[in-house]
């Protein structure tokens, strides 16, 4: 069950980070594929983006740092 749980941590932090890196990319235009999007140039996605990407990131830092007990 604690190896499930850690998978799950590391899969949600990961996923997390991958889509807070293209709502901020694709908002400010560095990444403007495809180019039919709604997101490109639009400051709404990179507010957007932002705090989903950070808390991607403090998922995989807590799973990091969670050490199971034995």
């Amino acid at each position: 069950m604690k190896k499930f749980l850690r998978a799950l941590l590391l899969l949600l932090g990961l996923f997390l980070i991958f889509a807070g890196l293209l709502f901020f990319l694709q908002g400010s235009g560095m990444f403007p594929y495809p180019r039919s999007s709604f997101m490109i140039n639009k400051t709404d996605w990179e507010i957007r983006g932002a705090p989903i990407l950070a808390l991607g990131a403090a998922v995989l830092i807590l799973r990091s740092l969670w050490r199971p007990r034995p």
